[in-house]
């Protein structure tokens, strides 16, 4: 998992899922609460919180001191920060963010998309097979 911080370190709750190798950052002060989800390319601005089962989309901005509530969803750059049921305006900015392309490499139009996707991340995370947890 890469996340950069410049200092102190944020807080990420165990059960939080942030993206493997996704190059996210997480300046001071962050929190990521329970099943909270932050994806590839987000940047999460100092003192930022991520509350229980919100997610922060791919390649989202979340400006220092930004609360994204429970179960809420933050998109775009600078996020927009929606309740779930306004999927319609979500998808809306999400979309033209790409995920299978920015994050995969294939356009959504690819033929099979989601065989691609899985077998392309089954191979990223294989490649982790060996890897060991250092104390630090």
């Amino acid at each position: 998992m890469l996340i950069e911080h410049a200092g102190k370190r944020p807080a990420i709750d165990p059960t939080a899922w942030v993206a493997p190798d996704a190059g996210a950052t997480l300046e001071d002060e962050v929190f990521v609460a329970t099943g909270a989800a932050v994806f590839h390319g987000a940047a999460l601005g100092r003192g930022s919180e991520v509350r229980v089962h919100a997610t922060v989309h791919l390649r989202t901005r979340l400006e220092a001191g930004a609360v994204v509530p429970i179960g809420w969803v933050a998109v775009g750059d600078p996020a927009r920060i929606l309740p779930p049921e306004r999927h319609d305006e979500i998808w809306e900015v999400q979309k033209p963010l790409n995920f299978p392309e920015w994050v995969y490499g294939f356009d959504r139009s690819t033929p099979d998309l989601m065989r691609r996707v899985t077998r392309r991340l089954s191979e990223a995370l294989g490649a982790h097979t060996g890897d060991a947890v250092i104390d630090g």
